[in-house]
């Protein structure tokens, strides 16, 4: 195999393999020639338009835009709801004095009171008991001489009397036009002074007088007084009656 023979076979193997490959290329036709594998036809028309792709994905935000023009007023909103009181304010300074008022109907002031203590030591029962030391009787509506005070004054009076027991017991009332209407009893206690006293609130009418006096017998009559130790009665109109005036 050495000779022409081999040079011969080495020669076929190596022009075998393009001869295929030119072979092959020969047989495949060009589809755009019209006689493409002797069958090709005429074109065809255009096809109808896709459906409309899917929305793509949003773009990024643009720069802000330059602030616009102010525009027109709008019209007035409707009143809101009332809302919560706020807190108290600090407090102002004092206003000016105001203008004098008139002089009112019950300006003028009515006065009547007595103050009055005893000076015997031993008043006589059954009639009024007389204290002559006169501490106030500026109206002089209490007569030291009767031992009554006489109401000027309609309206509604206090009276209060403060007595020094001593000796024997003591049974003092209060009268009113004659008429006793509060009672006082001290019972003496031997070697010892002793206080009886009481009050009362009392209307009275112009011309009604009012006393203190002893009642019952003697042995009631222990009402004491002496440089040192007083028995006393007192009265004062508290307001009188207005439409009496």
């Amino acid at each position: 195999m050495r000779g022409p023979e081999g040079f011969l076979l080495c020669l076929l193997l190596l022009v075998a393999p393009h001869c295929t490959e030119v072979a092959a290329e020969e047989v495949q036709p060009d589809p755009k020639t019209p006689c493409a594998n002797w069958m090709g036809g005429a074109p065809g028309y255009p096809g109808h338009n896709g459906l409309p792709g899917r929305d793509g994905k949003d773009g990024k935000d643009g720069q802000k835009g330059e602030k616009g023009e102010e525009g027109v007023q709008g019209p007035k909103g409707d009143q809101g709801a009332t809302g919560i009181p706020g807190q108290e304010g600090p407090r102002g300074f004092p206003g000016y004095p105001g203008q004098r008022g008139e002089k009112g109907e019950g300006s003028f002031i009515y006065r009547s009171a007595f103050s009055v203590g005893l000076t015997e030591r031993a008043p006589h029962p059954n009639v009024p008991i007389r204290f002559s030391k006169i501490f106030y009787n500026e109206q002089s509506h209490y007569d030291a001489s009767t031992g009554k005070f006489l109401c000027s004054i309609p309206g509604t009076y206090y009276f209060a009397y403060h007595l020094t027991v001593y000796l024997t017991d003591v049974k003092v009332s209060l009268y009113k036009k004659g008429k006793a209407v509060i009672f006082t009893y001290d019972q003496f206690q031997k070697n010892n002074v002793d206080q009886a006293s009481g009050s009362i609130l009392l209307h009275l009418n112009a011309g009604d007088d009012v006393w203190l006096q002893v009642y019952g017998e003697g042995d009631n009559n222990g009402v004491y007084a002496d440089n040192i130790n007083d028995s006393t009665f007192m009265g004062f109109l508290l307001y009188p009656d207005l439409d009496a005036h």
